[in-house]
């Protein structure tokens, strides 16, 4: 079997998202998918990666993955060589498991869970969907009026929005309210009344449902040590389950610090690639819970080695998603696969929104877990619907 085909797809109304898709001789077409600059990622593929592939075995994927990230450029950082590296593995892992008729999560050594717990990021239905990094909401702002814009509830009503997620079956949540208050400083201050009205939310949601359900705080890496610090003091009294990415994560001494002062578990990160940048956080115990995304960090291969490496120093593995269905079903694998993976991050509002507009299969969620993928490989594809769509750009490269 060899590679043939290597086309990518992208829609100009979701400029974030990219998917690629890997076509054989033999027929069969694996799919993968990253985020963020999909235009420059789209480029990369077809001049530099397509180069490197077509023609050659889609199963020796190990082989592949270490020519496309670690190359002599973007093996330390989550560029656009990583991001493109990301996206052809998990597609190449798609082959595989359609090649022996199996899920992915077998091929990465069978079930270690039935199923996998989820928790839900209070976003909106347009969050992390256009060219801009994040939409901030204020307090007071109306109401969208769409089924799930959790991001207004946890800012405006964190309380019943708390109540509505236990109804459905969650027990955890993850909110981002100090992000506004980062703003006018450039996260290098915040006052003591600020921080009070930051953390508001939480309040009310102990006041509301007690300890009924975890809740998690991002923090966007938008603070310095300092202020984070402080933030973190008044936090603690409502026990969260993680302070996630709380300072900018390039200081491997400057979060262990944070982690020992501020006596909150630590989450991090998504916005890290390849093991060597989580290896050197938890060797330096700067970690509690390690988040990664598969589409930044190298793919399911780098993944698999960056969990590994996680349960040998007995930290538990949260992958992330806030960004397309693809790279949600191949977390879910990994998840799936994996003993020390505890949680896998989905959005409601995507799974009941646009998402559904872009794949054949979404995963099944049933009272707050995930339940495993039956269908060989990742178990989902691209939707007629979205090739069908005006805004729909296709792009090959083939022998």
């Amino acid at each position: 079997m060899k590679i043939t085909k290597i086309q990518t797809t992208r829609l100009t109304q979701l400029p974030n998202l990219l998917w690629v898709e890997v076509h054989t001789d033999e027929g069969l077409v694996g799919l993968g998918e990253t985020f963020r600059g999909a235009e420059a990622v789209e480029a990369y593929i077809h001049s530099i990666s397509a180069g490197m592939l077509l023609g050659k075995d889609p199963l020796q994927i190990e082989r592949h993955n270490k020519a496309l990230l670690r190359g002599y450029l973007g093996f330390n950082g989550s560029g656009v060589e990583t991001r493109a590296a990301s996206a052809l593995d998990i597609a190449l892992w798609d082959i595989f498991g359609k090649a022996v008729n199996q899920p992915v999560y077998q091929l990465l050594g069978g079930l270690c869970h039935d199923s996998m717990r989820a928790y839900n990021t209070c976003a909106g239905g347009n969050f992390n969907t256009s060219g801009e990094q994040r939409r901030t909401i204020s307090k007071g702002e109306a109401r969208v009026a769409e089924r799930y814009d959790d991001q207004v509830a946890f800012i405006e009503c964190p309380d019943e929005l708390a109540h509505s997620l236990i109804e459905e079956g969650f027990s955890a949540m993850k909110i981002w309210p100090t992000d506004s208050f980062a703003l006018p400083t450039g996260g290098q201050f915040i006052s003591s009344a600020d921080i009070r009205k930051a953390i508001e939310p939480f309040e009310k949601i102990r006041r509301a449902v007690g300890d009924k359900i975890d809740v998690m705080c991002e923090f966007h890496s938008l603070w310095n040590t300092s202020s984070a610090l402080a933030i973190a003091r008044e936090l603690k009294q409502y026990n969260i389950f993680w302070a996630e990415d709380p300072i900018k994560m390039d200081s491997v001494q400057a979060l262990a610090d944070y982690r020992r002062l501020s006596g909150l578990p630590v989450c991090g990160s998504e916005t890290l690639a390849t093991r060597s940048a989580f290896r050197d956080l938890l060797a330096a115990d700067a970690l509690d819970y390690v988040m990664l995304d598969l589409s930044w960090c190298g793919g399911i291969s780098e993944a698999k080695k960056i969990a590994g490496m996680a349960e040998a120093y007995q930290k538990p593995i949260a992958p992330h998603d806030c960004t397309g269905p693809v790279v949600l079903m191949a977390s879910l694998h990994l998840g799936l696969s994996s003993p020390n993976a505890i949680f896998q991050e989905v959005v409601r509002a995507y799974l009941s929104g646009f998402y559904q507009d872009l794949v054949t299969e979404l995963p099944v969620l049933q009272a707050g877990f995930l339940l495993p993928p039956t269908a060989p490989g990742l178990g989902t594809a691209l939707s007629e619907k979205l090739r069908n769509r005006e805004d729909c750009v296709t792009r090959t490269s083939s022998l």
